[in-house]
C-alpha cells in the first residue's frame, strides 16, 4: 500500500484544487505561527476546510499550546484533524478529545536527536497519529515546521517501529528524495510543503513528480 500523501501550506482554493487533483489524501491549512511559510487567516482556513472533498482530510496546523487556545481555532475552522505543532502535555490532548470526539489529533514530534523516540512513545497513547518534522521548538524564535530541512531518518524509523500509531514523515522532502525516505522510514504517510513549491506557490510539475514518486515507492 502506498504511503498517504499530505500536501501542506495550502493557501487558496486554486492550490486546494491542484492538491486534490494530484491525489492528496490530506491537505494542511497553517494557522498562526511564530515562523515559517504558509500561515493563512483562520477564516480562510475554515473556507478551505469546507471545500475539501469528503475523501480528503482537512488538517489545521496550530502552534497554540493550551487546550483553550487550540479549541478556539478548531471551533473557527472545523477541520477533520488538528496537527499540534508544538509540545503539549497529555492533559491537553485529553481535553481536546473530550471537547471534540470527532476530531483526529496529530501530534508533531520534532526529531532533534535520539530523545525523540521517547517523546514519541509518550505522545502516542493520546494521539491518533504522529508527524515527524525538523523544527526547533526551543529556538529563540521557535521553528515549528516548514524549515525545508531533513532530519535523521534512522531515528524516524526507530519511532515508526516503537509506536502503535500511524506516523507521517515530514521535513525537506522533495520528488528526488521522497522514494528513498519512504523506503528507509516506512511511514504511514508523508507530508510535503517546500518540495512541491516554486516562488512560494504550488508548482504543477513538482506536484506531479512528487505524487508519482510516492506512488512508485
Amino acid at each position: 500500500m502506498r504511503a498517504r500523501l499530505k500536501i501542506c501550506c495550502i493557501g487558496d482554493a486554486d492550490e486546494l484544487r491542484r492538491a486534490v487533483a494530484a491525489g492528496a489524501d490530506a491537505v494542511g491549512l497553517v494557522g498562526p505561527m511564530p515562523s515559517g511559510p504558509g500561515p493563512i487567516p483562520l477564516e480562510l482556513a475554515a473556507e478551505l476546510a469546507r471545500l475539501c472533498p469528503p475523501a480528503v482530510t482537512s488538517v489545521l496546523l496550530s502552534s497554540a499550546r493550551s487546550a483553550e487556545g487550540l479549541a478556539r481555532e478548531v471551533e473557527t475552522v472545523r477541520p477533520a484533524a488538528l496537527q499540534i505543532v508544538d509540545r503539549v502535555g497529555e492533559p491537553v490532548r485529553r481535553a481536546l478529545r473530550q471537547a471534540f470526539p470527532w476530531l483526529r489529533l496529530v501530534q508533531v514530534v520534532h526529531v532533534e536527536g535520539p530523545g525523540a523516540v521517547e517523546e514519541a512513545r509518550a505522545a502516542a497513547p493520546t494521539a491518533d497519529a504522529l508527524l515527524l518534522d525538523s523544527g526547533r521548538p526551543g529556538a529563540a524564535v521557535p521553528e515549528l515546521g516548514g524549515t525545508g530541512r531533513t532530519h535523521d531518518w534512522a531515528v524516524a524509523r526507530a519511532i515508526v517501529e516503537a509506536v502503535a500509531r500511524p506516523v507521517f514523515l515530514a521535513g525537506g522532502l522533495t520528488p528526488e528524495t521522497i522514494g528513498r525516505a519512504i523506503r528507509t522510514v516506512r511511514p504511514f504517510g508523508v507530508d510535503v510543503c517546500s518540495g512541491v513549491r516554486r516562488a512560494g506557490r504550488l508548482d504543477p510539475e513538482r506536484l506531479a513528480a512528487m505524487a508519482a514518486a510516492v506512488a512508485a515507492a
